[in-house]
């Protein structure tokens, strides 16, 4: 029987806007049950319990703070496609189960992550929170159900357990490279924990953790320069604060690489010089102990991956890989299609629109036939609140500034309506626009909702958020492949840029303001109705717990007898006071006295308090 196997990978890559991607990768493998039975040795325990409770085919939990810059970062490549998610939390899950009993096993799973890693997940369980896309999101045969909550704040309450499903957690290895500072002061910074059951290969649990750091310019080595810019220099240490000392012992595999994009590679090919760790633009602080070259469809080099294999390095002589810049370079990285983005129009709490526009980014003229009858298929899959109660009706198209009908654009639509306080509302197009085009642009009407007390949110006067749409371009490949000479060579990160990934991105979330009651008027009713039957009730119970005759007598007595005051008065002038007088003066002015006492008190504690405050 295969045995349980872990292996650990680090991805380092310069972007262009003088920034620094650093991509974590971790895979656990367990065998089939069957032939391992309950006990794992390098596989958590945790993911395996999981998985044969709730019978899950395949899951994916992201936690995401920062918004993956397609533009400046790509759109384009592998990384993207699989590793760029929206902000917040995002839970997807298809399970092996009868259809009648997923929604159930779906609310049960959701709380069970929201105790693994930290963080409000279960709020996922209520049916307005999460939907069962058909195709839009993931082709499925109805057992998938799909969850966002955009506000979900990420922290390092979420990293460690995150890390605790390691063998070796962030004490050796690859890990240990995860300086919490670094990581939560980048740009963007995204963990995700991705498996695949099944039984014939048993479980695959992908750990990813994608950073986006911006390198110390200062502590940074530049070499001599011609004009213009350099882009910063970076290594390991200026990343993260340490460099590394070796592997994570039960590791199969531990490798290091630094990609070099295709923009680079051009311009050191016009340069004249050979794409290598030691060139006329760039030099490796390290010399790698391998490079690998993709080759597209045309078998033209298009980027480079140097590897290092951390085996190679321990405590003495630690890995500290870099990259120096010899030159100023500008490049960019390979977009999307199309830049897909959203918003709102309209004011007033009560009616807005949603918009979504797609704008060209010259791409289709590279990749496809620009020919009168040539279109570009775009997927959009969207998740509305109910409380936010889009009119499908009202969708409108148009193509370079000018309307159209909604059959030319529209090919395919699957709309849920939402239901109040039920369901949210879920959309999925397949939209065809022609190769021509450079903008398009959607509009749908909504009215928007009134909220019970008990639903609105603590920060309720901020907003309610709309969850970014997922845009998805299915005739476009993102795939990356590196052809490998050594046939034992089996990297987990490169098998994953080998699939066939369709190009997809997220747009930005929605932030949508509604009518908000006055949070402070229960609180003044409260008190007041609390003031006025105190008020009331204790003037009733004075008026009738009152003893007119026995206090009329009292008044008399004490009337007839002399208080306290002009005894020692009396006492003070001399005067003689009779003892009889005064015994029987002395009860009935006790309390007197003890008034009297406390009113001397507080008032010499006034005085000692004013003096110690002026001085």
């Amino acid at each position: 029987a295969a045995a349980e196997e872990f292996t650990e990978e680090l991805l380092l890559r310069p972007l262009p806007d003088r920034k620094a991607l650093a991509h974590f990768h971790f895979r656990s493998s367990a065998p089939p049950a069957s032939a391992a039975g309950r006990h794992h040795h390098l596989f958590p325990k945790a993911i395996s319990q999981l998985v044969q409770k709730f019978h899950i085919s395949e899951l994916e939990l992201s936690f995401t703070q920062g918004r993956w810059n397609y533009e400046q970062w790509g759109g384009y490549d592998p990384m993207s496609t699989n590793n760029a998610k929206p902000p917040g939390v995002e839970l997807w899950a298809i399970f092996d189960l009868p259809l009648a009993e997923i929604d159930a096993t779906w609310k049960n799973l959701t709380h069970t992550l929201s105790g693994l890693f930290c963080a409000s997940i279960n709020f996922l369980e209520s049916s307005t929170a999460f939907s069962a896309p058909r195709w839009g999101f993931k082709l499925n045969e109805g057992n998938l159900r799909y969850g966002a909550l955009p506000r979900e704040a990420v922290c390092t309450e979420n990293l460690t357990p995150w890390l605790k499903l390691l063998p070796c957690r962030d004490k050796a290895g690859i890990a240990s490279l995860l300086y919490r500072p670094s990581v939560y002061k980048g740009y963007y910074h995204s963990q995700k924990l991705k498996l695949k059951s099944s039984q014939s290969l048993g479980i695959i649990l992908d750990q990813t953790l994608t950073v986006v750091l911006q390198p110390n310019t200062v502590s940074g080595k530049q070499l001599h320069s011609t004009g213009g810019q350099l882009q910063p220099s970076w290594s390991m240490e200026h990343l993260f604060s340490k460099k590394l000392s070796g592997k994570c012992l039960v590791s199969k595999s531990s490798r290091v690489f630094v990609e070099i994009e295709k923009g680079i590679v051009d311009n050191v090919d016009k340069a004249g010089s050979d794409v290598s760790s030691n060139n006329d633009l760039f030099v490796l602080s390290t010399a790698p102990d391998r490079s690998l070259k993709e080759l597209d469809n045309l078998e033209v080099q298009s980027s480079s991956l140097y590897e290092y294999d951390v085996n190679n390095y321990n405590s003495d002589k630690p890995l500290n890989v870099g990259i120096t810049w010899k030159l100023p370079l500008i490049w960019s990285c390979t977009r999307a299609p199309y830049h897909a983005s959203r918003f709102l129009m309209g004011s007033g709490n009560e009616r807005g629109s949603i918009a979504m526009s797609f704008l060209s980014t010259g791409l289709d003229k590279q990749l496809v036939d620009s020919s009168n009858d040539c279109s570009i298929k775009a997927v959009v899959f969207q998740v509305v609140p109910w409380y936010v109660k889009v009119y499908y009706h009202s969708l409108e198209v148009f193509i370079d500034g000018n309307s159209k009908a909604i059959s030319e654009v529209v090919d395919k639509i699957h709309v849920t309506p939402s239901e109040d306080k039920l369901l949210p509302g879920t959309m999925e197009m397949l939209l065809k626009f022609p190769c021509s085009m450079q903008l398009a642009t959607l509009t749908l009407d909504f009215d928007k909702g009134f909220l019970h007390i008990d639903e609105y949110p603590p920060d309720a006067n901020q907003g309610f958020d709309i969850p970014s749409a997922l845009v998805s371009f299915p005739e476009f490949n993102s795939s990356r492949s590196y052809p490998e000479a050594d046939p034992l060579f089996v990297s987990p990160l490169l098998e994953n840029f080998k699939e066939d990934g369709v190009v997809k991105s997220y747009t930005e979330v929605l932030l949508v303001p509604l009518t908000t009651p006055d949070f402070s008027m229960p609180y003044n009713v409260i008190t007041f109705t609390c003031t006025v039957l105190a008020l009331y009730f204790g003037s009733l119970l004075n008026a009738l717990r009152r003893r007119i005759g026995e206090e009329e007598r009292g008044l008399k007595k004490a009337a007839d007898k002399r208080g306290l005051i002009p005894l020692l008065i009396a006492k003070l002038r001399g005067q003689k006071v009779d003892p009889s007088e005064s015994e029987s003066t002395s009860p009935a002015s006790l309390p007197r006295s003890k008034l009297l006492l406390k009113v001397v008190f507080v008032a010499v504690v006034a005085i000692v308090f004013h003096y110690l405050s002026n001085s």
